[in-house]
């Protein structure tokens, strides 16, 4: 990749994931990274296609982050352990790989897209698919609705979070969670 097209996605993620993305021009990404709008375009055929590099920037980068937390996990107990204890830190700003904590990139972007077979919502699905698909991996049992359980929590714990600056909901997960589990 070149320097100038990580630079567009980088500078776009920032300020998408800070500020929405329809509250974000070009203009403003272009002033921000200091880069011509000719260059964009010349990466990027539209906004649309940029929005979309930013979701897959953002979904590696989230997908790496949670492999390393749930990595050695021996038991679904332990998952989820490391799973919300991991949450608790990034809702903290204490997750640099992640940035500060403004909620979920994804469930922000697709509320922004109402049109659910956009490529812009059907990623954001695909993204909380693979999510699903990451944690599944590391569970030590399959328990389909123990998956369930964790990720609605997961979902639910992260929007808590953003919404009404209660950072203690992703502890309160665990307690939960290691009942049934």
């Amino acid at each position: 990749m070149s320097k100038k097209r990580k630079l567009l996605i980088d500078t776009s993620l920032s300020l998408f994931y800070a500020n929405g993305i329809n509250s974000i021009g070009i203009n403003e990404i272009l002033k921000t990274s200091g880069i011509a709008k000719q260059t964009l375009y010349s990466h990027f055929e539209s906004k649309e296609s940029l929005i979309l590099a930013t979701l897959e920037q953002r979904h590696m980068n989230f997908i790496e982050w949670l492999e390393t937390k749930l990595e050695g996990a021996d038991s679904n107990e332990k998952v989820i352990i490391n799973l919300f204890t991991a949450l608790d830190s990034w809702f903290t700003n204490s997750e640099p790989m992640l940035g500060d904590f403004c909620g979920c990139f994804f469930i922000n972007s697709s509320a922004e897209f109402s049109n659910k077979s956009s490529d812009i919502s059907l990623f954001c699905k695909k993204h909380k698919y693979d999510v699903r698909e990451t944690i599944a991996r590391h569970m030590t049992k399959e328990d389909l609705l123990l998956l369930d359980a964790i990720c609605i929590m997961k979902e639910g714990a992260i929007t808590n979070a953003y919404v009404t600056g209660d950072y203690s909901t992703a502890m309160t997960c665990i307690q939960i969670l290691k009942q049934y589990e």
